[in-house]
């Protein structure tokens, strides 16, 4: 009888985690969807905005979509911002974005980051979490044009597009960013 209540118990234990690691999977396929339909509402607008950075997507190794980067900061700011790496427009895993600034600033402001690889070795270098911008980073304003004269610094180009918000500032800091493969 006791035996029969262990085993009992054990298989109402088994049933249950099956049942929670099936809702922690699907909410995290979820969140996988919609920051996969943000990225591709990212990607449109960007190509909206310059029609020729579809030769960049079109002849760049790899890149990297942030859809919704938030930035805030009063004296000392923050942001950060989540998105998918893609090698030869197929997604191989997950970028973290976070930074850290200090110097003069006020504000908040939403905008979307696009990273663009050169080649291999750059994505690679990506990959091993070995890509961090200082201060001296230049990010291109998604505009009409702007990626006619844009170019790879270090086999890495970025360009940044505002969607909201209003941010001063005069400050120094850095981008780090974390891979996650998949």
């Amino acid at each position: 009888m006791k035996k029969h209540l262990i085993i009992r118990i054990g298989q109402s234990i088994m049933i249950f985690c099956s049942l929670l690691i099936g809702a922690v999977a699907i909410a995290q396929s979820d969140k996988d969807k919609k920051l996969m339909a943000d990225c591709d509402t990212a990607k449109a607008e960007f190509l909206r905005t310059d029609a020729l950075l579809k030769n960049l997507f079109a002849g760049a190794y790899g890149y990297v979509i942030l859809p919704n980067v938030g930035k805030g900061g009063m004296v000392v700011g923050g942001a950060s911002g989540n998105g998918f790496v893609y090698e030869k427009d197929k997604i191989v895993g997950k970028a973290q974005m976070t930074q850290v600034t200090v110097g003069f600033q006020f504000g908040g402001q939403a905008y979307r980051e696009l990273l663009f690889f050169e080649n291999k070795a750059a994505l690679d270098h990506f990959k091993a979490n070995k890509v961090e911008f200082s201060a001296q980073a230049s990010a291109v304003a998604a505009t009409a044009g702007a990626s006619a004269n844009a170019k790879y610094t270090n086999g890495i180009m970025i360009f940044t597009q505002q969607k909201g918000g209003v941010m001063y500032e005069a400050s120094v800091g850095g981008q780090k960013f974390k891979f996650s493969a998949f």
